[in-house]
């Protein structure tokens, strides 16, 4: 199992990759916000991971390879 980065700032916010490992609702309310999508792009015949400016990341012709960067990126 890859482990999970929890990050709480000054003013008691959370963030991480929402996982059900851990029930994140015991925390308190949740305000769940995507940081990326990763969708298919057909001229590239690609994978992309874009953030929620529509800035691409990361891009590979394999989907899982892109949600192994995804969670790599987001817990270091």
């Amino acid at each position: 199992m890859n482990p999970i980065a929890i990050y709480i700032d000054s003013t008691g916010d959370v963030r991480c990759l929402y996982t059900e490992r851990i029930d994140l609702r015991q925390l308190g309310e949740l305000k769940i916000t995507r940081a990326t999508t990763i969708e298919f792009n057909h001229q590239t015949s690609e994978w992309e991971v874009m953030d929620s400016e529509n800035k691409l990341l990361f891009h590979h012709a394999s989907r899982s390879t892109c949600l192994a960067w995804e969670q790599q990126h987001f817990n270091q």
